[in-house]
């Protein structure tokens, strides 16, 4: 059931650093898709604080330690004020499946609203809240109520029409009348707040606040779930969320994957009230290994090379300078459909024709293997598995960008 990338021709990878990784022969590789190694492969700073920690205690949190205190703190300064109580464990899957959890035990009530080719994780739990899983295994929980993307270049509402935030917004609220009518209760609307597995899609700015609106007078809460798009990937924000508005907050939000640059460790942010509600179950939520002191030390390492190396306005200057790069290409190369992202969280949509916009798979197929002959790992996402998907280390820089892209070119032409 496991699969590698470029099966065909795998790459066996032996070293990494930065933003490149090593092969058994020494050959480099330019990564431009591991979103886990968030400040780059085996950040010098990070290591340094694993083993610094190791060599003094690694223990469960069950004990007092300034590390988790100092964590949490540390992360609540870069969220909103509300958002002030913090759960640690081990892996994105383990945040979202707590996360509904909260959701359920403080609404007292069942149904999740998720986007349509949403993946959530790969537990049970999730697996049941991904319609890009359960659509190919058991099929949609009566507990599940899937919403159309909003996707505003291939969805149902699109880039010409006239409000297509309101529009969005109200098949969320299609969804929820429908399910009242049914005598179901809304715990929860669950969404990536920037859509990586459904295509890397950027949501129109507005559509969680009208879509929180709809959720909260059902009883339900929001949860934004951050494990790709967190940490200033985004650039302009440190949270993707954060690109709706100032007035936006959601009720939870989930963290995985970068925050500990490849170290197993996740975190779920949510409100007083929410976490209270939780604890008035009468039984303990304890993870063993979630809040450990190593793995918070990597955690408070991460967000230090974050400020020092200004890895927020890194993402901004060189997102912005392969986004114009890649526009460019879309104006010379027919297949390139459209060209959408935010810092360094970047879909390219390529097609077979521009009315139709059919998905060009297997032309982006044949374009990343052949960019992994030119020493380029790249991956593709969406349902028609047609979007060449950037999520690379944080340090990726103006020259790789402009060496992917003449290669994009070069294979394209």
């Amino acid at each position: 059931s496991c699969k590698l990338f470029f099966s065909n021709d795998p790459v066996k990878i032996v070293r990494a650093e930065g933003q490149y990784m090593y092969d058994e022969n020494g050959r480099r590789y330019l990564d431009c898709i591991n979103n886990v190694a968030h400040v780059g492969h085996c950040h010098p700073e990070v290591v340094k604080a694993a083993h610094e920690q190791n060599q003094l205690l690694n223990t469960n949190s069950r004990y007092l330690h300034d590390n988790l205190v100092d964590y949490a703190h540390r992360l609540s300064k870069t969220l909103p004020e509300k958002l002030c109580i913090f759960y640690f464990l081990n892996s994105g899957s383990e945040a979202n499946d707590l996360a509904l959890r909260l959701a359920r035990q403080y609404t007292k009530h069942d149904d999740v609203i998720v986007l349509d080719h949403a993946y959530h994780g790969h537990l049970t739990s999730l697996i049941d809240i991904s319609p890009y899983k359960f659509r190919n295994l058991e099929g949609q929980k009566e507990w599940v109520h899937v919403a159309p993307v909003p996707d505003t270049y291939r969805g149902l509402y699109r880039e010409d029409h006239e409000d297509s935030v309101t529009a969005y917004a109200n098949e969320v609220k299609n969804i929820i009348e429908k399910a009242h009518e049914r005598g179901r209760k809304i715990a929860a609307f669950f969404v990536e707040s920037l859509p990586s597995v459904g295509g890397q899609i950027i949501p129109p700015a507005g559509y969680f606040q009208k879509v929180a609106e709809h959720v909260h007078r059902a009883g339900g809460v929001f949860i934004a779930d951050e494990i790709q798009v967190g940490f200033g990937r985004v650039g302009k924000h440190f949270w993707a969320f954060q690109l709706q508005g100032e007035d936006f907050i959601p009720d939870i939000v989930t963290m995985g994957k970068p925050i500990g640059n490849g170290h197993p460790i996740a975190c779920v942010a949510t409100t007083k009230e929410i976490a209270e509600a939780f604890a008035a179950t009468g039984v303990e939520y304890f993870n063993t290994f979630g809040g450990n002191p190593v793995s918070c030390a990597i955690g408070l390492a991460v967000l230090d090379v974050i400020e020092k190396e200004n890895l927020q306005a890194h993402a901004t200057e060189v997102g912005n300078f392969l986004m114009k790069l890649l526009k460019e290409q879309k104006i010379k190369h027919s297949i390139i459909g459209d060209v959408r992202g935010s810092g360094l969280f970047i879909g390219v949509d390529l097609i077979k024709d521009p009315s139709e916009r059919t998905p060009a798979t297997a032309e982006a197929e044949y374009l990343i293997t052949r960019l992994k002959e030119e020493y380029i790992l790249l991956s593709t996402d969406g349902p028609g598995r047609n979007v060449l998907k950037f999520k690379p280390p944080m340090c990726f820089n103006m020259e790789d960008a402009k060496f992917v892209v003449d290669t994009i070119d070069k294979l394209l032409t």
